[in-house]
Formats: C-alpha cells, sequence, structure tokens
C-alpha cells in the first residue's frame, strides 16, 4: 500500500489547482485521472494543441501554464488510471493497464467534474445524435469537426462550440435554442448581480456576435422536438417555432442542455448529498472549504456543484489551502489570508451563475418528456413504463430497478437517473422530501475479473 498526504482523484481545473497548491505547501501528491493526459474536458489535449489550433480560444489555451505546472516532484501523476472504489477509511482502489492498485492518504480530494445533462426528446438514442461534448472531445482529441451539424438546446456551451466550429471553418447548419422570453425575462432579476463578472457576460456576447457574424441561423424558443432517421443516414429534425413546425434535416445532430455534477464516487462513499432547486441535480452537502461529512474527505470544482473552469481553479486552491492549514504546513496568519483572497475572488467569479440558471433553465418538455421517449438508453425503458411504474406503486429510484430494470445498465444509471429523478417529481404521489440521492455502490465504474485478480496492495 502506498501513502500520500493527498490523493486527488480528477485532474481537470480543479485537481490540478489543488495539487499545485498542496506541492508548493510541501505535501506529497498523487493524482489520477482516466484520461492519457491532464487538463479535464475544459483543458483537454492543451498541450498536443496548443500550437497548432487555435481555434479553441485564449481561454482554453490559458491551461496549458497548469498542465505544465504539474511537473512538480511533489506530485506523483498518474494517467490512464480508473478510480473504481473509494473508502472511508481513505482508501483508493485503482486499476491501471490492467492492474488494480491501493493508495492510502491523510486526506483525499475529489475532483471529478461534471457530465452533461441527459436530454431527451423522442429519437435521441439514434445513431448521429451525440452530445455536444462528445463533439468537442473529438475536436480537440483527435482534431476532428463536425460539417453541417445541427447544435440543439441551451447553454453557455452550445454558443462555445459553436463559435469554435465557426473558428475551424466548420460552422453549424444551424442553432435550435430551447430557452425562453419567460425564462429571460426570469434572469433579469440576476443581472445586477451578474454584472460582477462582467467578463464572462463580454465573453458571452462575443460568441452570439461571432455566430451572427457567420450567418448561422438561429431559432429560438424550439419546443417539441423529435428526431427521425431519414434512411439515407442522416436525420430528419423536427421542432415548432413561432408556432409553426418546421424541420431540418441533416447527418448530425448535436445535443446540449447543460451539466450536473458528477456524483457516483462521492455517493459511493457515503457523502451527504441534497437536491440543488436551481440547476436541478443532487450535489454534495461541503462546507466553504470543500469539506464534506467524512473526514478527511474534500470535494472541489464541478463535482461539488456547477461554477464553471474559473470557479474550479480557485475551489482546488481553497481546499488545499485548508489542507496545508490542518497538516500544520502554513500557519494561521497565512491561512486565512490565502483563503481571504480566494473566498474574494469566488464571490465575483460566482456572481453570475443564478443568472445562467435561470436563464438557461431545464424547458418541463425535457423534466418530462413524452410517453414514448426512451429513458434508460441501456436497458431501453421509456417515460411510459417508468410512470406507469409510479402509478402502480413505486415510491423510489430502487424499487424502480429491480422492478423494470432503469439504472441496471452498463452505465450504472449516469445517463437516467436525473430524468426519472424529473419524471418522479412530476408525479402527484411523490414530492421532494421522499426521493433522496441514489446509492451508488463499487466497482463504481466496469472492471474486469483479470483487474481484480492483479489487485497490488503496494
Amino acid at each position: 500500500m502506498t501513502d500520500f498526504d493527498i490523493i486527488i482523484i480528477g485532474a481537470g481545473p480543479a485537481g490540478m489547482s489543488a495539487a499545485l497548491t498542496a506541492a508548493n505547501g510541501g505535501l506529497d501528491v498523487l493524482l489520477l485521472d482516466e484520461q492519457p493526459h491532464a487538463g479535464g474536458q475544459i483543458y483537454r489535449n492543451v498541450k498536443q494543441n496548443h500550437s497548432k489550433q487555435s481555434w479553441f480560444g485564449k481561454s482554453y489555451s490559458s491551461g496549458i501554464n497548469l498542465v505544465d505546472a504539474l511537473n512538480h516532484n511533489k506530485i506523483t501523476k498518474c494517467f490512464g488510471a480508473t478510480v473504481w472504489r473509494v473508502e472511508a477509511n481513505k482508501r483508493v482502489i485503482w486499476s491501471q493497464n490492467g492492474d488494480s492498485k491501493v493508495s492510502s492518504a491523510v486526506h483525499i480530494v475529489l475532483a471529478n467534474g461534471a457530465q452533461e445533462r441527459p436530454f431527451p426528446f423522442p429519437g435521441w438514442t439514434l445513431p448521429g445524435v451525440m452530445t455536444i461534448g462528445s463533439a468537442q472531445i473529438l475536436m480537440k482529441s483527435s482534431g476532428i469537426f463536425p460539417k453541417d451539424s445541427v447544435l440543439v438546446g441551451s447553454g453557455p456551451l452550445l454558443y462555445l462550440v459553436a463559435t469554435q466550429m465557426i473558428e475551424a471553418n466548420c460552422p453549424p447548419k444551424a442553432l435550435l435554442e430551447t430557452q425562453t422570453l419567460r425564462m429571460m425575462i426570469n434572469s433579469l432579476i440576476h443581472l445586477p448581480k451578474a454584472l460582477l463578472n462582467m467578463k464572462s457576460l463580454i465573453m458571452g456576447f462575443m460568441f452570439i456576435y461571432k455566430i451572427k457574424s457567420a450567418g448561422v441561423p438561429r431559432y429560438k424558443s424550439v419546443s417539441r422536438l423529435e428526431a427521425q432517421s431519414s434512411g439515407n443516414g442522416s436525420i430528419k429534425f423536427l421542432f415548432s417555432h413561432k408556432g409553426i413546425r418546421k424541420s431540418l434535416t441533416t447527418k448530425l445532430l448535436l445535443i446540449h442542455q447543460g451539466v450536473i455534477p458528477s456524483t457516483e464516487i462521492s455517493r459511493s462513499v457515503g457523502v451527504d448529498h441534497s437536491w440543488n432547486t436551481s440547476q436541478l441535480a443532487f450535489q454534495p452537502i461541503i462546507d466553504k472549504w470543500g469539506k464534506t461529512n467524512i473526514d478527511g474527505l474534500y470535494i472541489a470544482g464541478d463535482c461539488g456543484g456547477i461554477n464553471g473552469s474559473e470557479a474550479a481553479v480557485l475551489y482546488g486552491k481553497i481546499v488545499a489551502t485548508k489542507i496545508l492549514y490542518e497538516t500544520g504546513k502554513i500557519n494561521f496568519n497565512f491561512y486565512k489570508k490565502q483563503s481571504f483572497s480566494i473566498s474574494f475572488s469566488l464571490f465575483f467569479t460566482n456572481s453570475i451563475r443564478l443568472f445562467l440558471d435561470t436563464l438557461f433553465a431545464v424547458p418541463q418538455e425535457i423534466l418530462l418528456p413524452s410517453d414514448e421517449t426512451i429513458v434508460c438508453r441501456c436497458e431501453e425503458k421509456t417515460v411510459g413504463e417508468i410512470k406507469l411504474g409510479l402509478n402502480e406503486g413505486i415510491t423510489g429510484v430502487r424499487q424502480l430497478k429491480t422492478s423494470i430494470r432503469s439504472g441496471m445498465g452498463l452505465c450504472q444509471g449516469r445517463m437516467c437517473d436525473a430524468i426519472v429523478r424529473g419524471i418522479m417529481l412530476n408525479n402527484i404521489s411523490q414530492n421532494d422530501i421522499n426521493i433522496l440521492a441514489p446509492k451508488a455502490r463499487s466497482p463504481i465504474k466496469p472492471i474486469t475479473l483479470g483487474e481484480l485478480s492483479k489487485m497490488k496492495l503496494d
């Protein structure tokens, strides 16, 4: 068994920031990430792309400073490492190259980021329909840019990816936006506070300006979404716009409806969770230092609540600063000074969050799709089957799993938990109080028996 002062799971903005802060303070750090390089989704392959792909923007390129700084003698980096079990006694079990290993530390930081919110509508499981995040992975990892694609949904990432495609001379065929005028009006109450983060607001306006300048058609307040296979490898996408039923044909439909915290690890280890009513997702209950109800276990970045990459860097710093103080590496005066400075920056960075959550709220038809819509992609269970089970007296996610097998497939509910939750909240026999965060169990990720048999207790 290998001992470290701190184990950090996830090498995105929060994980890298926490690792650097801890290492600079004198702690021995083990940094684990499933990808072959540091950066997470935000800065994926930033070092490899830095010199040749300027279309990702300055914000993306800035991540190279974090990646380069990880070459620190106090940081042990393990990439291609799949964490499949975290224990409350601060043991982490992970696999790399077919072998499972056990590492322990005094402190563990979960910085495993977020996942895209499931975006269900009739036909969303057809070939040729993929999430915008998946397309961005191809863009950053392989330099493959979609051509003549249609982008559907809402959220800042929709505009960012459209802008990146335009910069790469592969503009989208059209943007179909689900946010409504009512959402915009509701968001105005949060605009004064959002003005404190003027940088992000200006960036958003610049994205929209570039999209308009490129002549990309925008359809706003679209509803009644449906994808159909056209038989020649294309997708016919139907939608309602200004009361008129319209359609577009495309080879690739890219969909996005925001992101939600990735909570499989935190739920499996026993961290308390609560329902975020503005982001409509479960998130861990943590204090301002990222501490959980489990001693020595901290959470940093978007897996603790969606706030974006800039905030994630700051959360990584504040978590590591707290750990440095608790381990006696820094004195109280320095700790308070650093904490105040980071918290001050976080206040301004997070000032835009409620504005964005309200402006890009999830439409009701996504929270409660039509009965024929597939909810569980693995087991091909529909909304109608979920509603039938609820009407017959099922009262929880676990009962749904055992009775109709929703969430029992390979992804173990990662793609359907959020949808099922929305359906349950809209069912008259349910209420927000008695629907708890679903329990996640180890192994968190699929592993082979061979990996188990080769477990190394260093």
